[in-house]
């Protein structure tokens, strides 16, 4: 992978600065939907299933993004792409705090106009954010690409907290229109800015075998959707599930959801270190072995302790398991590193959406209790399949060795 070698020490200096604060940006714009879903809820007079349905927007269109970034990689560069996500998700800020001041029927419209322009700059990100970091760090790709989710992470775990303080002090909006504000500052900082040319033509480009036609790389897509069903259930469902099926006060469920996304920074911060020594792939294969935990313990969750607890535990099992994926993946196929980032976050934006629209769906049948303990079979299978991967690639080794 390229290096930075023509970049001098300030101008890649800025050039971290801005792809890891895109990075905690993202975050900051993913989690305001969730942290704000009891409000809507409310506002707008959302059923279950219209809250569920307001996140499938937001899967279609960052589908679209993820595949078109995967092409504009090579055609306009990481950079332009970069700058249009930002402005992407600016807009969504802007549609969700336009959505809270108007009628309910036009409300709901705008919040769908929201998460399908939150889902698209998402997509369109997952090139850029995710090719940027091992260039910027290219002796430790696995770490930079594992500290730039951390960053993603403390945007999520610092945006439940900065939407409660607004909501309690009656002003809502205003966290929606900052981050606009701040979105379109980053944008117009990073169109000025020099990053490395090398990453807009270099390893999204080169020749070799196309990643769709090999199946290792649908085993990694499988595994992000699996994994992200199960993120998305744990997710997009918190602070409804704490303080409506377990009757625990609103600060308390929004406590929760902080401390899920606290959590997710904790492990990955903690890997980002011990990935330096230890092999990524043995990390992979016990996170979600926690996942699995958090899920058969949630129905317990009937204290406030005990529900942040183990919405906690629950942040340990997702912390980085995806960038690993990512990392990973893109170690299978190091000649298309853009092409399969892109995908990848188009595979997380399916199961996140997807998961979180069953949940509202089948809420109607199941309790949520019930609904979490049987969400324990997205990591159980994501196991499996990892293993499997693991394993692949372990044979073909030998066998190439021998």
């Amino acid at each position: 992978m390229a290096d930075t070698s023509t970049l001098d020490h300030t101008a890649r200096r800025i050039a971290v600065a801005l792809v890891y604060l895109s990075g905690f940006l993202q975050g900051l714009t993913l989690v305001s939907f969730p942290a704000s879903g009891a409000l809507l809820k409310q506002t707008l007079g959302l059923s279950d299933a219209q809250y569920g349905a307001i996140f499938l927007p937001q899967v279609g269109l960052a589908i679209l993004g993820a595949l078109l970034g995967a092409s504009l990689a090579r055609g306009i560069g990481l950079k332009a792409l970069l700058v249009l996500a930002l402005l992407a998700n600016g807009l969504s800020q802007l549609a969700l705090a336009a959505s809270l001041t108007v009628m309910a029927g036009l409300g709901f419209t705008l919040i769908l106009a929201a998460t399908g322009a939150l889902g698209f700059g998402f997509g369109l990100a997952g090139a850029p954010i995710n090719t940027y970091p091992p260039l910027l760090f290219p002796r430790q790709p696995h770490a930079a690409v594992v500290a730039l989710h951390t960053l993603l992470g403390m945007g999520l775990a610092t945006g439940p907290l900065a939407a409660g303080a607004f909501m309690d002090a009656g002003v809502f909006t205003a966290y929606p229109l900052l981050s606009a504000a701040l979105c379109g500052v980053l944008a117009v900082l990073t169109l000025l800015a020099r990053l490395p040319i090398e990453a807009e033509t270099g390893a999204a480009s080169r020749p070799g075998p196309l990643p769709l036609a090999a199946p290792g790389f649908w085993g990694f897509a499988l595994v992000a959707v699996l994994y992200a069903f199960a993120e998305g259930t744990f997710s997009n469902w918190v602070v409804i599930y704490l303080n409506e099926t377990k009757g625990l006060p609103q600060a308390v469920a929004t406590l929760a959801l902080s401390a899920f996304w606290a959590a997710l920074v904790v492990g990955r911060l903690t890997v980002s270190a011990l990935v330096v020594r230890v092999a990524p792939e043995r990390i992979w294969l016990i996170l979600p072995l926690l996942m699995i935990a958090a899920f058969l313990l949630l129905p317990y969750a009937d204290s406030p302790a005990l529900g942040i607890m183990l919405f906690a535990l629950a942040g340990l099992g997702c912390s980085a398991f995806f960038p690993l994926t990512i990392t990973l993946a893109a170690h299978r196929f190091p000649h298309h590193v853009a092409a399969v980032s892109s995908m990848m976050i188009a595979a997380l934006m399916i199961g996140v959406g997807a998961g979180s629209f069953a949940i509202g769906a089948l809420r109607a049948q199941l309790p949520l209790e019930s609904l979490y303990q049987l969400s324990a079979i997205y990591p159980a299978l994501v196991l499996a399949i990892a293993a499997a991967l693991v394993l692949a690639r372990s044979y073909a080794w030998r066998t190439h060795a021998g």
